[in-house]
C-alpha cells in the first residue's frame, strides 16, 4: 500500500482508485479563493457594493474582479481615479466581510496530507488579506507563499505561478497550479506548469478554454498517493477523479 509524508512527518497509508487519474509533479501551487477557501459571497458582496456606489453593473463587474488583483479591476474601471485609494477602500471591505469565509471541501485534508516544503499559495488577494480569509478559514500559512504585495504583473500574466514555483525551488514545469478562474489558469498555462481547475466559481467551457488540464469539483477528488517524500529529488504522485 503507497504512503504519503504528512506535515507531522508521520507515514500515512494511501492509495488510488482504479478509476481515478494518476499525475506526477514536484509541487502544489495552490490559488487561494475558490481553491482552497469558500470567499465568494463575501467577494460579491463587496464588489457589488463599489459598483454601484460608482454606477457600474454589479454582476459585470464581480466577474470581472475575480482571480485577478483589485488594484487591476480598479484601473481598468476608473482609469482617471486615484487608484491606490480606491484599491484601499475595497480592501479594508474585504478584511472585514469575513462572514461565510470557511475552508472548501476537502482542503484541510490535502494539505495535511502533503509534505512541508511541496506546496505554497499564489493568490491575487494581497498578504493582509489573505493572512486574514485563512486564518478565518483555519487553515495553515505556508512559509513562504505568493500574494499581489509581491508582484508587479497580476495574473492572467505568469509572474505570479513563476515566483511560487521559486519560492519552493522548484522549476515552473515541475509543478502543478490549482486554479477556479480563467484568468489564473492562463497565468499557470504560461508559466508552463499542468493546471487542476475547479469547478467552484467558473463554468465548465470557459475553465477547459483558458486551458486547464484538468476539471474537478474541489480539492476533495485529489488523493496524495505515493512512496513517502524523503528526498527533495522525489516526486510527488496524485490521484485525481475527473469530472470530464
Amino acid at each position: 500500500m503507497p504512503e504519503v509524508s504528512g506535515p507531522s512527518g508521520l507515514s500515512q497509508p494511501r492509495e488510488c482508485s482504479d478509476k481515478s487519474t494518476s499525475v506526477h509533479c514536484s509541487a502544489l501551487l495552490f490559488d487561494l479563493d475558490g481553491v482552497l477557501v469558500d470567499s465568494t459571497p463575501a467577494v460579491a458582496r463587496v464588489w457589488t457594493r463599489w459598483a454601484i456606489e460608482r454606477g457600474f453593473d454589479p454582476e459585470q463587474v464581480v466577474a470581472r474582479a475575480h482571480g485577478r488583483p483589485s488594484l487591476s479591476t480598479v484601473k481598468e474601471l476608473l482609469p482617471n481615479a486615484d487608484h491606490a485609494a480606491e484599491n484601499k477602500k475595497v480592501e479594508r471591505a474585504e478584511i472585514e466581510d469575513l462572514e461565510g469565509v470557511v475552508p472548501l471541501p476537502g482542503t484541510l485534508e490535502l494539505l495535511a496530507s502533503l509534505p512541508r516544503g511541496r506546496w505554497t499559495i499564489v493568490t491575487s488577494c494581497s498578504r493582509a488579506l489573505a493572512e486574514v480569509r485563512l486564518r478565518a478559514a483555519g487553515l495553515p500559512l505556508p512559509a513562504n507563499f505568493i500574494t499581489s504585495s509581491d508582484i508587479v504583473n497580476g495574473k492572467p500574466h505568469p509572474e505570479p505561478y513563476l515566483k511560487g514555483a521559486a519560492v519552493l525551488g522548484f522549476p515552473a514545469a515541475e509543478c502543478i497550479v490549482l486554479e477556479d478562474a480563467p484568468a489564473g489558469i492562463q497565468a499557470g498555462k504560461a508559466a508552463n506548469t499542468k493546471v487542476i481547475a475547479f469547478k467552484t466559481t467558473a463554468r465548465v467551457p470557459a475553465l477547459r478554454a483558458a486551458g486547464a488540464d484538468w476539471i474537478l469539483n474541489n480539492c476533495s477528488d485529489i488523493l496524495a498517493a505515493g512512496s513517502s517524500i524523503s528526498s527533495v529529488h522525489s516526486r510527488l504522485t496524485l490521484c485525481l477523479s475527473e469530472s470530464f
